[in-house]
């Protein structure tokens, strides 16, 4: 049973840049596909960026350019670099981990079969 544990949110002014990161235990880290999810109250949840267990990553058009995903399968953690920022990037983000996902599926929550409890980023104008 993997567990996932983020960090790195906090409050910053728009143009500034956050790191965030995903530390996995309870699974072959490396094994999985590694996405980043947001989620403002009310709204559906939103794919933000996602890593392959072969390092391809894919993006959200709205974060491209800005965002960048890495993950470092000897610390078993994934990392979201996120620069530009802007008000509208105000969210909860959260991380999910999923074996076998399907380069379609990569933007799909229910691809995912573990979560994080999620860690606040907040923008200010």
């Amino acid at each position: 049973q993997m567990q996932l544990v983020e960090s790195g949110g906090g409050l910053v002014q728009a143009g500034g840049s956050l790191r965030l990161s995903c530390a996995a235990s309870g699974g072959t880290f490396s094994s999985y596909t590694m996405g980043w999810f947001r989620q403002a109250p009310g709204k559906e949840r939103e794919f933000v960026a996602a890593i392959t267990w072969n390092g391809s990553t894919y993006y959200a058009d709205s974060v491209k350019g800005r965002f960048t995903i890495s993950r470092d399968n000897a610390k078993n953690t994934v990392y979201l670099q996120m620069n530009d920022l802007k008000p509208e990037d105000t969210d909860v983000y959260t991380c999910a981990a999923g074996l076998l996902v399907v380069w379609r599926a990569l933007i799909r929550p229910n691809s995912y079969g573990f979560w994080g409890q999620g860690t606040q980023v907040t923008v200010s104008s």
